[in-house]
């Protein structure tokens, strides 16, 4: 009998405080591919899936494949949209033997929250519960009860910043055939904690809190039984109820143990809770210390305003941080903002031209500031990713310019995009190794692209809706307690959520 696999992406973070809500141009954007054009993916985690299966001589059966810069929720007809044509797909693919999905794991719809537990409650509906159903997620993901409940395994990425999308597909791969040819019957458990902090600490590489964490996730795959390993640290962005990090753990037929190894997990993060919590500077102040700093660049960290984590990366605090503490040295900012993007290419390449830039897009955040500069060049806005989760795939800012202001160096792009390794300002012609200061809005990804050349670092304190603590964040919907609220909780117990058991002994 031929094994026939079904595989299909709808992969967002979204953000429950700012940043622009997600329509079906936005996947247009970044990507959206259907049928046959799936197949053509040879990166990231879907290329790392269909590598396996092609060398399994599987038959594929591709759905579609859907992808987007971070964002705000996705909006209600854009889901509609994109979950009827995944399902429609997976209906007329019957008979499949197995489901393979490439997800995030914390992305949002309007009105109705977990998209992943929806998609995978709709998927588990046309497939019945005798097929395998495999999904990957992003290591940020806020995995819920219907995730592990509708899914037989979840297998999430091991790095930030994320370099492993494309193995992580592979293991998904690899796990979903093993449950078909019985070499694998999942036991999964999740257990997490009410942990609630930024990715500025969460790198998984070297010394660090959250890398101690994933280190002793990964060594329990070294014990007899247990087949995969996960630690979350959650995106904490999203207003979802019961939002937690921890550890997600998959044994051969032993939930038991699976419990008791995703248990220590999630201990573990919860006393690692206070070292997760970065020190922060006000934009004045890191001026002042990177004026200190002999050389260049030093990163000013503007984290509350990360397109990766759904801000709408339209703040101008840096900037005008910059503007007031006179800085004479070349800098680079990056701001979103599509409207004086278009008095830039209205003007032309050479044009000195008035504007009031930023918060254009998400204007609770702060007031556009005046600025008069020479537009230097003017960019289409698309480019191209070197590696990380979308390697080799296109970008598009859209209509974009760099403007100089003095000795300011300022990228405007039309939309936000994912940082991963500078190619923004390289699109623009902007060098960071000839900046005093430069800006960027990531609170991990930034070390790819400047670590080696880096002088000095500093994680900014400014308004937005991904700050770099969670401190003064006010949630709706996330109850109390929860980790930085509650410095301590009395009698903490992990929440602990259990998969079905289709395929082990007791099935």
């Amino acid at each position: 009998m031929t094994t026939s696999i079904a595989i299909g992406s709808i992969f967002l973070e979204c953000n429950h405080f700012g940043g622009v809500p997600a329509d079906i141009e936005s996947f247009r954007r970044s990507e959206l591919f259907y049928d046959a054009e799936v197949l053509d993916r040879t990166a990231g985690t879907v290329g790392g899936m269909l590598s396996v299966l092609r060398e399994r001589s599987v038959a594929i059966q591709p759905l579609l494949v859907a992808s987007a810069c971070p964002s705000g929720p996705v909006t209600a007809d854009c889901y509609r949209q994109l979950k009827r044509e995944l399902l429609d797909r997976l209906q007329a693919s019957k008979p499949v033997r197995g489901v393979l999905l490439a997800l995030h794991g914390s992305a949002a719809v309007q009105g109705i929250g977990d998209l992943e537990g929806d998609l995978l409650a709709g998927v588990r509906a046309v497939v019945g519960e005798n097929i395998p159903v495999v999904a990957t997620l992003d290591l940020h993901a806020h995995v819920t009860e219907p995730m592990v409940r509708y899914a037989d395994a979840l297998i999430a990425w091991e790095t930030y910043p994320h370099k492993d999308s494309f193995t992580t597909g592979e293991r998904g791969a690899r796990a979903l055939l093993q449950i078909l040819d019985g070499t694998l019957r999942p036991a999964m458990v999740l257990a997490k904690v009410p942990v609630l902090v930024s990715g500025v600490l969460g790198h998984t590489e070297g010394p660090g809190p959250f890398a101690d964490v994933m280190r002793f996730a990964k060594s329990f795959e070294q014990s007899d039984g247990v087949y995969s390993t996960s630690a979350f640290l959650v995106h904490p962005y999203l207003d979802l109820p019961d939002m937690g990090g921890g550890g997600l753990v998959i044994t051969d037929d032993d939930p038991l143990e699976a419990e008791r190894l995703a248990r220590q997990i999630a201990e573990l993060f919860w006393q690692k809770r206070f070292e997760l919590e970065p020190p922060v500077f006000s934009p004045a102040d890191a001026i002042a210390r990177g004026m200190q700093i002999k050389d260049g660049p030093v990163l000013l960290v503007e984290t509350a305003d990360c397109c990766g984590g759904g801000a709408a990366g339209d703040s101008a605090a840096s900037l005008r941080a910059l503007l007031a503490a006179n800085v004479d040295q070349s800098s680079l900012i990056p701001i979103v903002d599509p409207i004086v993007a278009a008095e830039c290419h209205a003007a032309g390449e050479g044009a000195e031209i008035s504007v009031r830039l930023g918060h254009r897009v998400d204007p609770k955040w702060g007031e556009p500031v005046a600025v008069t500069g020479r537009v230097r060049k003017l960019s289409d806005g698309r480019f191209r990713y070197r590696g990380g989760i979308w390697d080799g795939q296109a970008g598009n800012m859209g209509p974009s310019a760099a403007l100089q202001v003095g000795s300011l160096q300022i990228a405007i792009a039309s939309h936000g995009t994912y940082e991963w390794c500078g190619e923004q300002y390289e699109l623009l012609g902007l060098d960071a190794r000839m900046a005093k200061f430069v800006v960027v809005k990531n609170p991990m990804n930034y070390s790819m692209a400047y670590g080696e050349i880096a002088k000095g670092e500093f994680i900014l304190n400014t308004h937005g809706p991904t700050p770099a603590t969670l401190r003064g964040i006010r949630f709706q919907n996330v109850r109390r307690p929860y980790y930085p609220a509650d410095a301590e909780i009395a009698d903490l117990q992990s929440t602990v959520y259990q998969s079905v058991s289709r395929f082990g002994r007791q099935s």
